[in-house]
């Protein structure tokens, strides 16, 4: 396996798992890629949502990536406004421009993130076309648009059920992003297919956050498989004893999810 790391303009930091090519298996020397996003609430990236995870979709046959993004390390910055997104983009971007070197399908690069990182993830599906991040990373089209999207307890609307730390780390007293940041109301046709998970009982992100998502979507036609768990608290990862969060039946997250991606990607070990 070969251990890849960038940094962006920004100075996020990207660190890639490529699997090794071989003779052995000629048919899996071009993998898809998946890009984790931890959470934080935009004042960090936690550990316990990055390696654990990476390791996950490792196994399950991709070539992996972690994004360490640009955060807001404490309330004496301002407010990072579109930087957040214009990593998760140019990462996506990094890795269509290096598939070949990557091995990796340019047309199958799944985005995974959770709480913070899950609104950053989504943001990325449904506001890749935005002026800030096409004018930032030079692109017209559609080279930063992920294919597949994983959510984890993700932080979603800036309203009345919003993780208010997220938010204000973000958008500040910035009213007109606070209203773009809602993702709800920014869902339309033609986005890429979703899988979301989230816990009843979480009480940092309420769980209204990926309903209503959902309903967007459904709204919308936009392809999306939806998993509720009754019981856990926000930020259970792998929800393994490796992360502190241990709880078989929650786990099932992994398993549903890189099931889902084999069919949404037509790659099956």
């Amino acid at each position: 396996m070969q251990l890849y790391t960038h940094t962006l303009p920004s100075g996020a930091k990207l660190v890639g798992y490529l699997r090794d090519e071989t003779t052995e298996m000629p048919a899996y020397n071009t993998r898809p890629a998946m890009l984790i996003l931890p959470g934080g609430g935009y004042a960090w990236c936690s550990s316990r949502e990055a390696d654990p995870v990476a390791v996950q979709f490792l196994q399950a046959g991709y070539n992996v990536f972690t994004l360490y993004y640009t955060c807001r390390k404490d309330d004496k910055q301002p407010a990072l406004r579109w930087q957040p997104l214009i990593d998760a983009a140019g990462a996506i971007l990094h890795i269509r421009q290096n598939a070949a070197a990557f091995r990796v399908d340019p047309h199958k690069v799944a985005i995974c993130g959770f709480s913070a990182g899950g609104h950053l993830a989504a943001s990325t599906a449904i506001l890749w076309d935005v002026e800030p991040v096409q004018t930032a990373l030079g692109i017209h089209a559609e080279e930063a648009r992920p294919d597949a999207v994983v959510l984890g307890y993700p932080v979603i609307t800036s309203g009345e059920f919003r993780h208010d730390g997220s938010i204000v780390n973000l958008c500040g007293d910035d009213a007109d992003l606070r209203a773009t940041m809602c993702l709800e109301n920014q869902v339309r046709e033609n986005l890429p297919p979703f899988f979301i998970w989230h816990t009843v009982e979480d009480a940092a992100v309420p769980v209204q956050n990926s309903l209503m998502l959902a309903s967007a979507l459904s709204a919308h036609k936009v392809p999306y498989e939806l998993h509720l768990f009754t019981h856990g608290g926000h930020g259970s990862s792998t929800c393994t004893n490796e992360v502190n969060t241990p709880n078989a039946h929650n786990s099932a997250w992994v398993g549903l999810c890189t099931d889902w991606l084999a069919e949404t990607f037509d790659f099956h070990l």
